[in-house]
């Protein structure tokens, strides 16, 4: 019995399915110009329509029936619905691309939801082309890049003109260079304000032209802009290749012996960071990472293992640490408090 039910179900959806296919074959679909073809509404043969056909009969028809026309409050409520239904059907054929979907659904009636899924594309979809998105949100983005690289770079020569070690320098360098004398007379008819001023911008200027600042607080280059990156993507790629053509070549292929460059570059790729991270490291770290070979993978295991241990080392000797040590000493870790004490 139960397999009995099963069956006449099947065949009660598969006469439904035929039956609602059958419908959808007769009618088009109910969107666009409703229960008629927009061919019809403009009275227009789809095959014979051109594009000077539907702008003809559309000035024609909505000149008849613009609800200006009729002065009845009934006949302008079905010329307002017969005006709608005219420039549905003109927007719907005016374009190639929208006129090709219609014609499409004409054909295939029973893609109703393929269908749907392009008609409402249409009506609901962005009409702003994709590139000029994509140009604007480029853009946006390298303003922002850029005004934040400055912003990153001004608050390094703030953080360094506050440093007493690099403000003794700044001076040393202008009254060596003769920035900075002790003529008292250029600074009459100034304020205490306006003097001190003078200075923090005397020394902000010698930090920025004499300091080399690396890293992420680098001075911004119009170079790293991702416009100018997207710009130059292919010379970048070019320039990749033939370094790393050259470096099988003389590596692989000649054996040859690395130098000093290469083996900064096998280090860094060791420590998996950044240029711009790596150049920001002491000349002393780096001679001391060349003189114990860790590019040699076995040599920079060694040394990792070894920073990690001397790194929990000062992590235990810190007070820090030690506090928390009695703390978990005394009160135990399944406990909670609120006590700072």
């Amino acid at each position: 019995m139960c397999k009995m039910a099963v069956i006449l179900l099947a065949l009660l959806s598969l006469i439904c399915t035929t039956t609602l296919a059958q419908e959808e074959e007769e009618r088009p679909l109910d969107i666009y110009c409703g229960d008629m073809t927009c061919y019809e509404v403009l009275g227009l043969v789809r095959e014979e329509a051109t594009k000077r056909d539907i702008q003809r009969s559309y000035r024609k028809l909505a000149g008849k029936w613009h609800p200006d026309m009729f002065r009845t409050p009934e006949e302008k409520a079905e010329a307002e619905l017969k005006f709608m239904q005219i420039a549905t059907a003109y927007e719907t054929l005016k374009e190639d691309e929208s006129r090709a979907d219609y014609d499409y659904m004409l054909d295939n009636p029973e893609e109703m939801w393929r269908n749907y899924y392009r008609y409402y594309r249409r009506r609901v979809g962005p009409k702003v082309d994709v590139r000029l998105v994509l140009a604007f949100t480029i853009s946006m983005i390298s303003a922002c890049q850029y005004y934040f690289s400055w912003s990153n770079y001004n608050e390094a020569i703030k953080y360094f003109a506050s440093i007493p070690k690099y403000r003794i320098q700044a001076n040393e360098i202008a009254k060596a260079e003769g920035l900075k004398t002790k003529d008292k007379k250029s600074d009459r008819g100034k304020s205490k304000e306006e003097i001190k001023e003078e200075e923090e911008n005397l020394i902000r200027k010698i930090i920025m032209e004499k300091m080399d600042i690396r890293g992420a607080f680098a001075k911004p280059d119009w170079k790293d802009v991702l416009w100018v990156q997207l710009v130059i993507l292919p010379y970048t790629i070019f320039i990749y290749l033939r370094w790393y053509g050259n470096w099988v070549w003389r590596f692989w292929v000649k054996r040859e012996e690395y130098t000093r460059e290469e083996h900064l570059y096998l280090i860094r790729k060791q420590m998996g960071v950044s240029t711009g991270k790596f150049n920001m490291m002491e000349e002393d770290e780096i001679e001391e990472m060349l003189e114990q070979e860790l590019w040699i993978p076995e040599n920079y295991k060694v040394y990792k293992e070894d920073k990690e241990l001397e790194q929990r080392a000062k992590m235990a000797d810190s007070g820090r640490m030690k506090q928390y040590r009695r703390y978990m000493k005394n009160h135990g870790g399944d406990r909670m408090t609120f006590d700072d004490s």
